[in-house]
């Protein structure tokens, strides 16, 4: 599976969203330096929107994301290749959602969100290997944020906050 190149970044925009304006480029960790995108546009939105503003986002950057994954999928000739990040980006969002705008939660929940991509307990990995195409390469992404949201919440209730 041959990395792709910055001339097929921006040879079509669906490309550049599915690569995460670049992020997926990376040599080290192209999911990782995905999920780092969704920080500024989470601190843009907790600067500037309200929850409904939040959620119009979310659906949004999923829907699109869904559409540019399939494209990129398609061109790249893989259904599911290392450098489409624009999953990592519309699930981590919802965890950053959760975790409102405290450092120290958004922290967390970017380790608790890479390792449930990374480690995948069930069903991650079932639908990561069953659904080879967009929506799939989207919902794995969606599961691994809810399990991080589950332990999240228990840590914060657990431990009163990490604040």
């Amino acid at each position: 599976m041959k990395a792709p190149t910055f001339a097929f970044l921006i040879r079509h925009p669906a490309h550049f969203v599915a690569l995460g304006f670049g992020a997926g480029l990376s040599r080290f960790a192209p999911g990782t330096a995905g999920t780092l995108v969704a920080l500024p546009i989470a601190w843009f939105l907790h600067r500037h929107a309200d929850n409904v503003g939040w959620l119009v986002a979310i659906a949004a950057i999923t829907v699109v994301g869904t559409w540019c994954a399939h494209v990129t999928a398609r061109d790249l000739g893989v259904p599911d290749h290392g450098c489409i990040v624009i999953d990592e980006i519309a699930a981590f969002l919802v965890v950053l959602f959760f975790a409102g705008a405290d450092g120290w939660r958004q922290a967390l929940a970017f380790v608790l969100f890479r390792a449930f991509d990374i480690v995948k307990p069930p069903p991650i990995r079932e639908i990561d290997r069953a659904m080879k195409h967009a929506v799939g390469v989207m919902a794995d992404d969606f599961v691994a944020a809810g399990y991080a949201l589950v332990v999240l919440a228990l840590v914060t209730r657990l431990f009163g906050g990490l604040s």
